[in-house]
């Protein structure tokens, strides 16, 4: 008889064998499920691929999601978060072990598109690139406008309509992109950039679409194109036709426009509110004009009422007589004051007369002086003997010469 051992080992799987046999059974069983965990030990090598662990409170189990599905994330997986993963079981031979691939994932109690958007839009507000400082007026009247928009898109239709119903002045410069699904992020943050490099310049750049669900709109949320939006150079509106969800691009812009329509609204004024607020100002300006007018007639007439414009030539009148009468009193005074100083004149010169030595000689006495000195001598004692003197008379002279001189008794 064949002992037991002999017949165990007939009988006995390879690890191969047994662990295909596994692998057929649970793979089968497990072709598509739903699993709650919490992310445990996260990796994402080179390749793309995300490994990690999900676990709760008394179990665990290894999970993998490659490449392809990963990119479709709209947030960045970390350990401890809360997540609900559909995908199906796999066994990985070589090892001996079984892990969940990971097809699809969400958040536990939010959906992926809304952490995403939270997450983002907390970086980007730390960043300042919400600041409202930032924000630039737009032009009163631009000459050129340019929006990134689908052109068949009914957007594009709604913005020309009302612009062109509101104000004719104006050139729209479409730039083309696809606003949602694979490759809008690179076409709306192209046309953004074409906007910016074209000459001249436009005056004010629109960005956006038609309505629809926030996975639609989600382009407009994407991180590329909120940096986009945020460093043109151009005066940037948001226009995204979903007046509920605020998207980051309407955070980022310098104006946001709940609609393409509200867009235009916001751009270019009413041809018709500009003609209206023309008349009101042409009317304020004539009813100021004329209130001016009278005032400054009222205060002509005034002045015109005055003395001095009514008689103008009056004050002249008077400044002339008065002028004629100082002319007299000053001619009276003059003639008075040469006529005092005339008979002062004759007083003194009536004085010195007789103080002259002139009408002295004129009387018989004569001078003498010292010929050489020519002092007048007034002492025989100042003379010697041979000295030359000169007598003057009333008329003429006479040189002498001293031969005695007698002392006084």
């Amino acid at each position: 008889m064949p002992s037991a051992a002999a017949s165990n080992s007939q009988q006995a799987w390879s690890v191969s064998e047994l662990t295909a046999r596994i692998k057929n059974s649970l793979e089968g069983s497990f072709p598509s499920v739903w699993v709650s965990g919490e992310i445990l030990n996260y990796s994402r090598p080179q390749s793309g691929h995300s490994y990690f662990t999900l676990k709760d409170d008394q179990a665990q189990i290894r999970a993998v999601m490659w490449r392809s599905a990963a990119a479709r994330l709209k947030f960045n997986l970390a350990d401890g978060l809360d997540v609900l993963c559909h995908g199906h079981i796999d066994v990985y031979a070589p090892r001996g072990s079984y892990q969940l691939v990971v097809d699809e994932l969400q958040p536990k109690g939010l959906g992926a598109l809304e952490l995403a958007l939270r997450k983002l839009r907390e970086k980007l507000a730390a960043e300042g690139l919400f600041d409202p400082s930032r924000k630039r007026r737009l032009p009163a009247f631009p000459r050129r406008v340019a929006f990134v928009t689908s052109p068949t898109g009914a957007a594009i239709h709604d913005f020309l309509q009302v612009l062109r119903r509101r104000w004719r002045g104006v050139d729209v410069l479409v730039i083309p992109a696809r606003v949602q699904g694979e490759g809008s992020v690179q076409e709306i943050v192209s046309g953004i950039r074409l906007a910016n490099r074209i000459s001249p310049r436009p005056d004010v750049l629109v960005v956006g679409r038609g309505g629809g669900s926030l996975e639609d709109l989600w382009s407009f949320n994407e991180e590329p194109v909120v940096r986009a939006i945020a460093a043109s150079r151009i005066p940037t509106v948001s226009a995204v036709g979903h007046e509920i969800d605020v998207t980051l691009a309407d955070l980022a812009a310098d104006v946001r426009a709940l609609t393409p329509s509200e867009a235009a609204e916001r751009i270019v004024p009413a041809a018709e509110e500009l003609g209206t607020r023309l008349q009101i100002y042409e009317k304020r300006l004539r009813h100021a004009a004329t209130r001016h007018m009278a005032v400054a007639s009222a205060r002509l007439a005034s002045i015109a009422s005055q003395r001095p414009l009514r008689r103008p030539f009056e004050i002249v009148h008077d400044r002339a007589r008065r002028l004629d009468e100082l002319a007299t009193h000053a001619d009276r005074t003059l003639r008075r004051f040469l006529q005092e100083r005339e008979s002062g004149l004759a007083r003194m010169a009536g004085k010195m007369e007789s103080l002259s030595p002139l009408a002295v000689l004129a009387r018989g006495y004569t001078m003498t002086r010292n010929a050489t000195t020519g002092r007048a001598v007034r002492n025989a004692t100042d003379l010697q003997v041979g000295q030359s003197i000169i007598t003057t008379y009333a008329a003429g002279q006479t040189v002498s010469t001293v031969e005695r001189i007698d002392s006084p008794p």
